[in-house]
Parts: structure tokens; C-alpha cells; sequence
């Protein structure tokens, strides 16, 4: 979605009071030991897997990249409250490469 914060009011707006948005999503790694390893999985090993397996390094190489666009962990949760959601809560998963972000609406 290009417009995040359109998209957190739209999901905000259609939830009943009391419902609860979750968001998983590829996240920023927490982890100093992990951040390396990950960097290169995502931009080495995937792209080149990718290669052997669709013929299509690049799109592997746009997934790492666009991850990397993608806002961290408190940053979104910033967004989710700026939309309106109470509660905002976020659980890393494995060093923060993926994130569980979830808000309720009151």
C-alpha cells in the first residue's frame, strides 16, 4: 500500500468499538548479532535463489528492499495511534524481523 496512513484510518473506521487490528509484518531486527546474517540472506542468498528457482532475481531483491522501506517497530505503532487505535502493542518475533503490531479501537 503506498498510502499507510490512509490505509490505518480505513482499517480504524470499519472496525466495530471494541474490535482489534493485528498487523504482521517484515520489521527492523533488533538483534546486532542477527542484523548481518539477515542483510545477507535477504540480499544475497534471496536474490540468487530466486534466480535459480523463478528466473527472477530482481523481484527478490526489490521484496529486501522494500522491507527495508517499510517504517520499524515504533514508528508504526506511532502511525497506528495517530489513526486512532488505543492499546497499541507491538511483539518482535525472531529478533525483530517480523513484528505483530495490534491496536483496538474504543
Amino acid at each position: 500500500m503506498t498510502d499507510k496512513d490512509a490505509a490505518l484510518r480505513e482499517m480504524h473506521r470499519v472496525l466495530r468499538p471494541g474490535g482489534r487490528a493485528l498487523i504482521l509484518e517484515f520489521s527492523s531486527v533488533r538483534s546486532p548479532l542477527l542484523k548481518p546474517l539477515y542483510d545477507f540472506h535477504s540480499f544475497e542468498v534471496l536474490p540468487r535463489l530466486g534466480a535459480l528457482i523463478a528466473d527472477d532475481a530482481e523481484s527478490y531483491r526489490y521484496l529486501a528492499e522494500s522491507i527495508r522501506k517499510h517504517p520499524d517497530q515504533a514508528t508504526l505503532k506511532a502511525m497506528l495511534e495517530a489513526a486512532g487505535f488505543a492499546r497499541v502493542d507491538v511483539r518482535n518475533l525472531t529478533g525483530g524481523i517480523v513484528a505483530i503490531h495490534r491496536g483496538y479501537k474504543i
